[in-house]
C-alpha cells in the first residue's frame, strides 16, 4: 500500500537548514496497524505528514497504492487525500462553528455524496461511536473524549483506505484514551490501515508493528502481538 525509498525532508530558511528525515525506507501493507515512536523532535510528525500528503519531501520516492506521489501538485495530493485518507489529530481539529453532525458530514460533502446517503452514513457512524445523542451539540459543549470520538467518526465516515493518527490520546485521560484506542482498533479490524504517531507504549500495544525513529532515521522495527 505504501512504499518509501530514501525519503528525505529538509526544512530551509534564509539562515538555517534543518534535516528532519534522512533516507527513510518503509513499506506498509494493506490492513496493518503501525505505530511510529521516538523522542520529541525525531521526525515522527514530519513522517506522518509526508505519508498523509500534507507535506512534500525534499528527496526520495513515495508510492501510494502503486502511484508515485512524492512530487505531485497540491491539487493532485488533495484529490488522493479526499478519496483515500482520514486524519485524527491530538487537538481534534473540529470546526467550532459546526455541530457534531455537521463536522462529521463535511468530508462527505467534499466527496460529493448525495444528501440522503450523507444523512444515513453520518447517523450510522455517530451511533457506532456512541455519540449520536450529541449530534446537535457544538465542540465546546463536549468533553475531550467526546470530541475525539467525533474526530474519529469524521475520519472514518468517508470509508478511507487508511487513517493517520497523530498522538490521538495525547490530550485525554487514561479512560478516554483507552476508549479512543479501542475505536481505532475496531476500525483497523474492519480492514482499514492505521498509521499512528504516539509516545505511549500502551497505545502502541494496539498496533501490530512498531517503528522507532531517532534523528530522522528508522533505527528498528518490532512486530507485536496486538493488545487485547
Amino acid at each position: 500500500m505504501i512504499k518509501l525509498r530514501n525519503l528525505t525532508k529538509v526544512y530551509r530558511s534564509s539562515e538555517v537548514e534543518t534535516l528532519a528525515l534522512l533516507s527513510v525506507n518503509l513499506e506498509v501493507k494493506k490492513g496493518e496497524f503501525v505505530a511510529i515512536m521516538g523522542p520529541s523532535g525525531c521526525g515522527k510528525t514530519t513522517l506522518l505528514n509526508l505519508l498523509g500528503l500534507l507535506d512534500v519531501s525534499s528527496d526520495g520516492e513515495y508510492q501510494f497504492m502503486e502511484t508515485a506521489v512524492a512530487h505531485l501538485s497540491e491539487k493532485e495530493r488533495s484529490k488522493i487525500r479526499k478519496h483515500n485518507m482520514g486524519f485524527v489529530f491530538q487537538n481534534y481539529n473540529l470546526i467550532e462553528e459546526l455541530n457534531v453532525y455537521e463536522n462529521v458530514e463535511l468530508p462527505l460533502i467534499y466527496m460529493g455524496v448525495k444528501t440522503e446517503e450523507r444523512k444515513d452514513r453520518v447517523h450510522e457512524i455517530l451511533d457506532k461511536m456512541q455519540i449520536l445523542h450529541r449530534k446537535f451539540n457544538f465542540p465546546t459543549q463536549l468533553s475531550g473524549g467526546q470530541q475525539q470520538r467525533v474526530a474519529v467518526a469524521r475520519a472514518v465516515v468517508g470509508k478511507p483506505r487508511i487513517i493517520f493518527a497523530d498522538e490521538p490520546t495525547g490530550n485525554l485521560d487514561s479512560a478516554h484514551g483507552e476508549e479512543v484506542m479501542r475505536l481505532l482498533d475496531e476500525v483497523n479490524k474492519s480492514g482499514t490501515t492505521v498509521i499512528m504517531v504516539t509516545h505511549s507504549q500502551r497505545d502502541a500495544s494496539y498496533s501490530n508493528r512498531v517503528i522507532r525513529l531517532f534523528d530522522g532515521q528508522i533505527i528498528n522495527e518490532n512486530i507485536l502481538q496486538k493488545f487485547s
